[in-house]
């Protein structure tokens, strides 16, 4: 009842703050960003598909649309000299930025906010023409969850960032102790491409808004729409004049992020991305002993229990599998499904499955039709995908729908939507991301069964159990091996921005997004200082002064008596030591031979 009760009063909260926002409205200044070309402001494109030829030259990026091969032009490939010039001039801007005020900072996000509003269906045709995903798909995981970062961090981050009392402990009882947060300089970001639109704003937001510079690395396989984002990032932070080189965007390849991970002016590194590549980024920060924050693979689980409510856990687990493709770090790669309910389950997952429809999510739009899956946005995903379903198959899987690379539509980087089941250990796709559209169906008899299904796997980023015994569902995700788990629902931690973001085992380590995230953009820096000081400061007592009296030890283990004993009898034998060793002794006698 008393949760349910802070619930309420939390939305009630909320809302009022809302009114009261609307009520008396805040001015932010609107920015324009003109659009170049068809691309960028049509979903039809007059450019004729042709497949994309794989880094034609080590000083360019190709750009495509993966739904459609549609030639999107290049981008540059940085060198070290260009990505170094770069964090230069980021570190000279933040070096203004660090003393803006959060009024300031608040007002950036603001108009960032105002503008993504505004622009919704820009900003997810762009994400969607470069990655390949439904429309739909790009407001829930592009605008929707970028939006809700923004406004947690509008309404909480000061708070979070402020200087914080501590204790000052038993003996410093004079003195006040505190913490303050203190931006950490030029932050390097290497993210994916799965996103391009959020993976771009995500690590800006909390990093400007924490008084950093931020240099972000994109995906070779997602650089196109940089320039967009760019452009709206450059005229945001114009309207409030912060440092046009506060936040820049750096495109090219394995050499680029290495520089980037390497420069002697990036304080602090994210890498979002697969473990190989997590793991070099690892070795090169050891050069520069950067601290680095890793956001690896996943291979989440979804736990359906016999009780659980097949009309909401269907849909989810739906949702969960297929959104983007499969393509999602938090992506459910196995629904784990109690046997009494696993038939049901299946024949209502297999029938959704087949009525899903596959396409280029714009070719779609332009002539007033959808798409429910779109493309792979790296290539050669599909082959990979393919070989994970026919080496399950030959060790005896079972296709229930799916799994065959030649029934996807022409044109484009596309793998059907899969289900698959009687996967047993030994299958690659056991043990492999997928990071596809594949749905991975196990049974379980027993609570325990499926907790040992869930937790052998080396990744272990999210979680998510459907029973309607919420006491047996939250028994069962504490005792998941991952960083993040909903109840009787898919990744909803993440659209919590109070909540930290990570994972564990090698779904890498530390924490972006929430509170932790937050104060992560900072170094922590520990102040203590003299509550009174004309009353009372630290001063050497005379037995410790150098050189010590002979009597210094019986001194300092006299005071620690007083202080920490743990009854008042040692306290008392304490204090009446501390007096005696307080009488000054001739420390002659005891002096060191000065002849020696």
């Amino acid at each position: 009842m008393f949760p349910f009760l802070k619930g309420v009063f939390r939305f009630v909260s909320s809302t009022s703050s809302s009114l009261c926002r609307l009520l008396v409205p805040i001015q932010v200044p609107s920015i324009s960003v003109p659009l170049l070309d068809s691309s960028e402001s049509s979903d039809a494109i007059s450019s004729s598909p042709s497949p994309p030829k794989q880094q034609p030259s080590p000083s360019i990026v190709p750009c495509y649309d993966p739904a459609q091969y549609a030639d999107l032009g290049t981008m540059p490939a940085m060198t070290q000299k260009d990505v170094f010039g770069v964090c230069e001039r980021a570190s000279q801007a933040q070096n203004e930025w660090k003393h803006s005020s959060f009024h300031t900072r608040r007002q950036l996000l603001r108009i960032l906010q105002k503008f993504i509003l505004a622009n919704q269906e820009t900003i997810c045709r762009v994400a969607s023409r470069d990655s390949g995903k439904p429309l739909v798909d790009a407001a829930f995981g592009e605008v929707m969850v970028t939006c809700e970062k923004i406004n947690w961090v509008l309404s909480e981050g000061e708070k979070w960032l402020k200087p914080e009392k501590r204790s000052s402990g038993t003996m410093m009882f004079y003195k006040k102790a505190w913490v303050e947060f203190v931006p950490v300089g030029v932050v390097g970001c290497i993210v994916p491409w799965n996103y391009p639109f959020h993976n771009v704003f995500n690590p800006l937001v909390a990093h400007v808004f924490a008084g950093n510079a931020v240099v972000i690395k994109v995906s070779e396989h997602a650089s196109w729409s940089a320039k967009y984002y760019s452009r709206v990032i450059q005229e945001a932070l114009k309207a409030v004049g912060a440092p046009e080189n506060l936040v820049q965007i750096v495109t090219g390849y394995g050499d680029c992020g290495n520089a980037l991970v390497t420069c002697p002016l990036v304080s602090k590194v994210v890498f979002v991305g697969s473990c190989p590549v997590g793991r070099k980024v690892m070795a090169a920060a050891v050069e520069t002993l950067t601290p680095v924050v890793l956001e690896l693979g996943g291979k989440d689980p979804i736990i359906v229990c016999d009780d659980a409510d097949l009309t909401q856990a269907v849909p989810t687990a739906m949702r969960g599998t297929f959104q983007s493709c499969g393509q999602n770090c938090m992506g459910a790669e196995r629904i784990i499904v109690h046997s009494s309910v696993r038939g049901a389950f299946t024949d209502q997952v297999v029938s959704a499955v087949k009525a899903l429809r596959q396409g280029s999510p714009l070719a779609a739009n332009a002539r007033g039709a959808v798409v429910d899956c779109g493309a792979m946005c790296m290539p050669g995903e599909a082959d990979r995908i393919q070989g994970l379903i026919d080496d399950a198959v030959s060790k005896g899987a079972k296709l229930l729908a799916g799994g065959d690379k030649a029934a996807a539509p022409p044109g484009g980087q596309f793998y059907p939507p899969t289900v698959i089941t009687d996967v047993k250990a030994g299958m690659r796709i056991l043990d492999e991301e997928v990071f596809g559209p594949v749905m991975v169906i196990l049974p379980f008899d027993t609570d325990d069964e499926a907790i040992h299904i869930a937790n052998a796997c080396a990744f272990g980023l999210g979680g998510n159990v459907f029973s309607r015994n919420q006491n047996r569902a939250l028994s069962l995700a504490r005792r998941l091996e991952c960083g993040m788990a909903s109840i009787n629902d898919f990744a909803t931690t993440y659209m919590s921005q109070s909540l930290p973001f990570g994972g564990v085992k090698e779904s890498g380590f530390e924490r972006f997004g929430g509170v932790e995230g937050l104060r992560g953009c900072c170094h922590v820096k520990a102040y203590a200082q003299d509550i009174v000081p004309w009353l009372m400061d630290t001063r050497i007592p005379p037995p410790l002064q150098y050189p010590v009296a002979p009597n210094a030890f019986a001194f300092v283990s006299s005071l620690m008596r007083m202080f920490y004993g743990t009854d008042l009898v040692t306290r008392v034998r304490g204090l009446v030591g501390l007096a005696i060793a307080s009488i000054p002794v001739s420390s002659t006698a005891a002096s060191v031979d000065k002849t020696k």
